[in-house]
């Protein structure tokens, strides 16, 4: 049966967190500080955060940055997947990826519509690996980032969860 098998060893996880937004700041960047403590409460280490405005070149410049850092393994991102001009995450991030995931977009819908119906088409979710590294864009609001990590991406980033999860990956990801 899927889970958690606690007879299996914990590897914690290095993790960076980049918010995208216009009007937050980080005396107010809830989604953000709502990443942060779960990360921490599920035993994984926070390698990083940071915020920006809504830029293509900015947003992909956080990114690469952590991508090229030994010290990060796995990035969110909140903000910046919905419709209008200025949600421009995807646009930044994605041409990085090397590999897509698509079954996260899948099951973060699938989640998401238990919590916001049918709005959950407004977001432009996404996942990928580059160089070894996760990626994971979610929405900006605090539901979403909650429905993200709880119901999905806590799960694959436990070594002990199974069938299989991403971190038993890790090792693998930069074969050729």
């Amino acid at each position: 049966m899927p889970g958690i098998d606690e007879e299996l060893e914990f590897k914690p996880v290095r993790v960076a967190v980049l918010t995208v937004s216009d009007t937050r700041t980080s005396a107010n960047d809830t989604s953000g500080d709502i990443l942060a403590q779960r990360i921490e409460a599920a035993g994984h280490q926070l390698a990083g955060r940071d915020l920006v405005r809504d830029d293509i070149e900015k947003i992909r410049s956080v990114v690469s940055g952590w991508i090229d850092d030994s010290q990060v393994d796995v990035i969110i991102s909140t903000g910046g997947t919905g419709l209008t001009g200025r949600d421009v995450t995807v646009e930044a991030v994605r041409p990085l990826f090397e590999k897509e995931i698509e079954g996260f977009s899948v099951i973060f819908h699938q989640v998401s519509y238990e919590t916001v119906g049918l709005s959950t088409l407004q977001s432009r979710a996404c996942g990928g690996v580059v160089k070894g590294t996760f990626i994971f864009c979610l929405p900006g609001s605090n539901g979403a980032v909650k429905d993200g990590w709880d119901k999905v991406i806590s799960h694959q980033l436990d070594s002990r969860h199974k069938p299989c999860n991403l971190v038993e990956l890790m090792p693998r990801l930069m074969e050729k």
